[in-house]
């Protein structure tokens, strides 16, 4: 009985054994510190994401709104945004604009210079007065008057409204050829040779005297109407002038006439005025405008006396002579013209 009266005795531990235990709760309230830190963490990274995704949603909302202001699937719309982009930037101020302006100023000046550089050493290379590239020079070309519309000369005899204009063409194209004018400005030429004239370049060349009275019956003197008061008109023909040109082989250039195609006789009789139907070698070499100043082309005239009425006859007038081409398919004109002549009664 006196072993269950007995009170029970506390627990005997080792020395320094609760210690320990204070020291392992202190640990364990620390890793439990640990791991609430390391918990509270975690929540923070995996909002991070969280935040992002809902930034990234926000950004894709506004560029679907953006596109949907703007026409999809036109590449020029972007290309308007760079350009517009390019042009305006906001960003730049006042000192970006200058330098940029500044440095466009110096580019475009720079090459405007070494343009009119190059320019200026070309024409100091290059005569004004004669050719430099003769070779390149076509034959001389052909040109008739009175102006025809078409080269259709359509007229009736009985009729002068349907002629005079022809008359006024012919006096209005003779005026520089009256001969007080010729007189006074220009010298009177031995024919049948060259008119070379020695000296500098630059300086004025005479000129041979070509009178409108050289032509006769189709100068305009002694019949005013040229002819087409009686079904007999006159046409004039010059060569174009060229720089340098000579006859070749000293024989000067003739004109013939002939009906191009139908019957020959449908032209029974041509008249040329100067007869030889030439033109002088006298007025030949040409110097140009700048120091042949008062120069003036050899004319010849043709007089149809005799040519058939009432239908259209083709004419074709040829230059004739050494080195002359008159058969150039693309060009009428070039030694040889081609016009109707349609004389009504």
């Amino acid at each position: 009985m006196r072993r269950q009266l007995r009170a029970r005795r506390p627990l005997a531990f080792p020395y320094g054994y609760h210690h320990r235990l204070e020291d392992q709760d202190e640990v364990n309230l620390d890793y439990l510190a640990d791991e609430e830190e390391e918990a509270e963490e975690e929540a923070q990274v995996m909002m991070v994401p969280d935040l992002e995704e809902e930034e990234e949603k926000k950004e894709e909302e506004k560029e679907e709104k953006g596109d949907q202001c703007q026409p999809r699937g036109n590449a020029w719309w972007q290309k308007l945004q760079i350009i517009n982009e390019y042009l305006w930037d906001p960003e730049r101020t006042g000192q970006n604009w200058s330098l940029i302006l500044v440095v466009y100023f110096l580019f475009y000046a720079s090459l405007a210079a070494v343009i009119t550089l190059c320019m200026y050493t070309l024409f100091l290379a290059i005569s004004p007065y004669m050719l430099t590239f003769t070779e390149q020079v076509k034959p001389p070309g052909v040109m008739i008057r009175p102006f025809a519309h078409s080269l259709n000369f359509n007229f009736n005899v009985s009729e002068p409204d349907t002629w005079q204009h022809y008359v006024i063409s012919l006096n209005g194209f003779l005026q520089g050829y009256n001969d007080s004018l010729q007189e006074e400005m220009n010298v009177d030429c031995p024919p049948g040779q060259y008119f070379i004239q020695d000296g500098n370049e630059d300086e004025d060349k005479k000129a041979c005297q070509f009178k409108r009275s050289f032509l006769k019956n189709c100068s305009g003197l002694e019949d005013p109407t040229f002819g087409y008061s009686t079904g007999q008109p006159c046409i004039l023909l010059k060569m174009n002038r060229i720089v340098g040109f000579r006859p070749e082989l000293g024989d000067p250039v003739k004109v013939s006439c002939k009906v191009q195609r139908g019957d020959e006789n449908d032209i029974r009789s041509i008249n040329y005025y100067p007869e030889s139907a030439s033109f002088d070698l006298r007025y030949y070499p040409y110097y140009g405008k700048l120091t042949h100043v008062n120069y003036t082309s050899p004319l010849v005239a043709m007089h149809f006396t005799d040519v058939v009425k009432n239908q259209a006859v083709p004419v074709q007038c040829q230059l004739k002579g050494t080195g002359i081409i008159n058969d150039v398919i693309n060009d009428h004109f070039v030694g040889t013209v081609i016009f109707t002549l349609n004389i009504e009664t």
